[in-house]
This record gives structure tokens, sequence and C-alpha cells, in this order.
């Protein structure tokens, strides 16, 4: 049932509606948080947090497994095999009272979603390479992120309307509507000449392949921190805007407007890294990235919270230069793996994604009265992302050539 004569506009949006499933899962879910900790009996909106992260450590344990398989069985029947494990995991996150089940569930429904996510950077690496794979990445990304604008106000009024197992259901129905499009319209795109007999060794083999590649590890090393910084905030947002603002009915259009900013970047990314290269952006974003929560720190962060709209200034800052690295270090990271673009996503995403697990726990767990944790975490992933970026003699090399 598949129809090969696709538009590179629908691939991009296809893509983009694959990664769509798992934004859609964590920020419906960001309104209703308070309301799901109390019917669960959760003890504090600190525990709450966990709800959110426990659905990352998912994401990261879910491609180590998914990737590889895909290399050997192909892309289209690990998405389909993904989506099941979601399926069973939102039953379970709907119908129980349990705290601890309710974190299983979600740690389940990142490991079924992983699979749609890894997959589509997978063919997006199958069919594109250099900066034209980071300019399809950054549109797939941009579209991605428009998810994020409509999320928790769709969240919002599900809650109010039909209450908070009203999102799981909703996510159900529309990732079996992506999976109908992606069953009709994608063709598999792991080619028959790089498919590799499956067995255990290969996930050995693909790992040292992995781990050989300096530039890859420094590259998915500075991803996992970029997006524990960025995590922190997804995690502890209801809790800044709805407690320590009291802006709880205003909470998902702050959310879009922040959302839409990241979308706006990574537009800007996708037309000027043809033009400047990934490396060059990745440079000038990180060093953004730092500039931007020192001065935060240094003007606030011995006094109480600023005004809600200066901190959105910083917020949208911070996100434009976060909207520059997404994208290109993971187009970095896949760039020299192309003959093992399944099982490299996974790792990719796996030791990222449980890295940035850990760091949003810990920081998240300062954010209690005040922002400024939050802007010290940014400031302190920053700084070591740079020194990795640094580290990275090729980069160096490349840096110098432009000059």
């Amino acid at each position: 049932m598949e129809n090969k004569k696709q538009s590179q506009l629908e691939f991009v949006v296809l893509m983009a509606a694959l990664m769509s499933i798992v934004a859609l899962s964590i920020d419906a879910v960001l309104p209703a948080l308070p309301t799901i900790g109390d019917y669960i009996s959760s003890v504090s909106a600190t525990e709450n947090q966990k709800l959110i992260t426990t659905i990352f450590l998912g994401l990261g344990v879910g491609q180590l497994i998914f990737g590889p398989l895909s290399d050997s069985f192909g892309r289209k029947p690990m998405v389909y095999f993904g989506f099941g494990v979601f399926v069973i995991a939102s039953l379970i996150c709907i119908t129980t009272r349990s705290f601890e089940m309710m974190l299983f569930g979600r740690v389940l429904q990142g490991i079924g979603l992983s699979s749609p996510r890894t997959m589509s950077i997978a063919i997006v690496r199958d069919s594109y390479s250099g900066d034209h794979m980071a300019k399809i990445l950054s549109i797939v990304v941009m579209t991605f992120i428009l998810v994020p604008v409509v999320a928790p106000l769709l969240g919002q009024f599900l809650l109010f309307r039909f209450g908070w197992e009203s999102i799981f259901t909703f996510n159900l129905a529309f990732g079996f509507l992506i999976m109908i499009w992606f069953w009709r319209r994608q063709p598999e795109t792991l080619h028959v000449e790089h498919k590799k007999s499956f067995s255990l060794s290969i996930f050995k083999t693909g790992t040292i392949a992995f781990f050989k590649i300096k530039s890859a590890v420094i590259y998915t090393l500075l991803s996992g921190f970029i997006t524990g910084s960025f995590m922190v905030y997804l995690s502890t947002s209801q809790q800044i805007f709805q407690v320590q603002y009291d802006l709880g009915a205003y909470f998902p259009y702050i959310f879009a407007s922040l959302a839409i900013t990241i979308g706006f970047a990574t537009y800007i990314n996708s037309t000027l890294v043809m033009r400047f290269g990934m490396q060059n952006m990745v440079h000038l974003a990180m060093l953004a990235f730092v500039v931007i929560s020192l001065v935060y720190v240094i003007i606030f962060g011995f006094n109480n919270n600023p005004s809600i709209e200066i901190l959105l200034l910083f917020f949208s800052l911070q996100f434009a230069s976060v909207a520059f690295l997404f994208g290109n270090l993971r187009a970095l990271a896949m760039e020299p793996m192309g003959h093992i673009a399944g099982i490299g996503s996974a790792l990719n995403g796996f030791i990222s994604t449980v890295m940035a697990v850990p760091i949003a726990n810990y920081i998240g767990g300062f954010v209690k009265d005040s922002v400024t944790p939050l802007f010290i975490g940014f400031m302190v992933c920053g700084l070591i992302s740079l020194v990795l970026f640094y580290s990275n003699t090729r980069t160096i090399k490349t840096l110098f050539n432009k000059i």
C-alpha cells in the first residue's frame, strides 16, 4: 500500500508527525500534572516532575532496542512495533491509581515512542547527508515544534471538559492516524545492501564502531547536556508559571509563545546552516547559551524572581540558542555514521537522553520558589558543552579554516 511518489514536503511533515506523537505525550500532560498527582496520591509538585522525566528515560532506553533492530528488519516494522508498546503503556496510565505504576506506564510509553522518534531520524539519514541533512532535520524539528504550541492548550481543554484520562485517549487516536499515514505513504528507506543479518553481535559491533568515532561521541555528549538543561524547563514549567507566578490560566499561552520562539529560530537555522555550516552555527549558539544564562544569574541571582515579562525575554533568548543546537548537534553526530544509522541514532539518543534525565531531576529539585537554579543549570551545562566542543581537534581545525 505504499506510494513512492512522495514529495519532500510530505516527507518532512510525515517525519515531524512521527516525532509529534512524542511531543504531544509530554506537553499535553503538563497542565494536568497537579490533577494527575492528586489522583495517584503524589506527595508534592516536585514529585510530579517525574511524570515528565520518566518518559524521557523510556525514550533513551527504547532507542537501544529499536535502533539496532531496524538495521536488520527495516525502519517501518520497528515503528509499528513501538507504537504497539505505546498503546499498552497508555492503557496502564489511564487505568492505574498508583503513583509507582503511573511512572512505570510513562517509562513504557517512552520506550514505545522511542521507535518513531529514532526511526524518523534514521529515515532522514538514509535519505540525506551533510548540511542538506541538517537543513531537513531543522525543518522537521521546526514543524515538530508546532505541537508544543498547541499541546498545553489542547491538554487544558481536554482536562476541563473530559478529565485528564482523555489526554491519553486523544494521544492514542492521534497516533493511530499517523500510523495509517506512515503505512500508506512512506517507503522503506533501509536499502537491501545495508541490511545486517540479525544477531546479538550487531549490538556489540555497532557500539564499538560508534565509540571509535570521536566526533560522534562528543556531539552526542553535547546533546545530552543541552537536552538535560532544556528538560529541566519542561519538567518545571508548570510549577514556575502556575505556582511561582500564579499564572495557571495563562500557562498554555506562555508555553505556546516560547515554543513559537523555538520554531522560528529553528526555521532561521534551516536557512543559515547551508551557508555557514553546522559547526559554526553550533559554536555561536553555545556561546549565546552560556552568555544569556550568565547575564541572568549576575542580574537576578541574588534577588527575587523578575517580572514575568523579563523572565519570558530571557527564556526566549535562551531557547532561541537551543533551537540552533538541537538539529545541528544531532546532524553532526549522525554525519559519520551512515553505515550504522540505526544503532548510531539509537546510541546517540540513548546516551543524550539518559544523561539528560538525572541532570533534569537534579536541577529541578532546586526549582522551588525561584527560577535562578534553572539558569545556573543552563550556565553550567553550557560551559561543560563548550569545553567538550573545543576538545574536538577536528572542530578547532574547521573553525580556524573559516577565519
